[in-house]
């Protein structure tokens, strides 16, 4: 698959000549952690929530795949974060796997209903391992999709890691802007298990950035790891 954008980035560490000649290396600029709900970059995890009862403004329904029919909610994304999904899948199928979507937008009372079912089934420690509390959810910002592959097997479970969809997601994701949000060994800083399936849209150099390092979106920002 052919990259979208190409990430063209200056130096960032920039030479000082004193007056001895000596060249010393300028400090690397701190990264603010963006909290911006309008911000495709915004920062959302089990410590960082949004405004109460926040809905992106402009939610539309992408032009793909999903393992279901109905034009509901979890069907939508940010406008900016739907375009990027179309390329990715077009990308996707040009190599030949069928990706499909099955939840993107959620909105804080569906949310809160999932939430409150997890606790209901498995404990509310347990829940909080692989489902967001009502308020701090990624899919409410509209930059968030589970995908799976076309015939909806494994959607969003463990099984779907190893499968050729979730190697080319890992491997060409960030080509369109999207990331692996909760990569594998990364729970004690995302706060989440692995989930191959989420990704999240963060424009294309912040993603290429993000996944030639290795890093998650909290490490990029230095922010405090979620849980020890």
């Amino acid at each position: 698959m052919t990259l979208i954008t190409a990430c063209t980035k200056e130096d960032s560490v920039a030479g000082n000549t004193e007056n001895t000649g000596k060249v010393t290396a300028a400090p690397t600029p701190v990264i603010s952690v963006d909290t911006d709900p309008e911000s495709i970059a915004v920062l959302v995890n089990p410590q960082l929530g949004l405004p109460d009862h926040y809905v992106p403004a402009d939610l539309v329904y992408p032009d793909v795949r999903f393992i279901f029919t109905e034009m509901i909610e979890k069907r939508m994304m940010r406008q900016e974060a739907a375009s990027a999904l179309e390329q990715l899948f077009a990308g996707a199928e040009k190599d030949g796997v069928y990706l499909a979507g099955v939840s993107a937008y959620r909105s804080a009372s569906t949310q809160t209903t999932l939430f409150n079912r997890y606790v209901q089934r498995d404990g509310e420690a347990k829940a909080k391992t692989y489902s967001a509390v009502p308020g701090y959810s990624e899919h409410q910002t509209g930059l968030a999709i589970d995908v799976s592959d076309s015939a909806g097997n494994c959607a969003a479970e463990a099984c779907f890691a190893g499968t050729k969809e979730a190697k080319w997601l890992a491997e060409h994701a960030p080509e369109c802007g999207f990331i692996i949000r909760y990569p594998e060994g990364k729970q004690t800083i995302t706060g989440f298990t692995y989930e191959p399936w989420h990704i999240r849209y963060v424009g294309t150099e912040l993603a290429q950035e993000i996944s030639n390092k290795g890093i998650t979106l909290e490490e990029y920002y230095d922010a405090v790891p979620v849980s020890k």
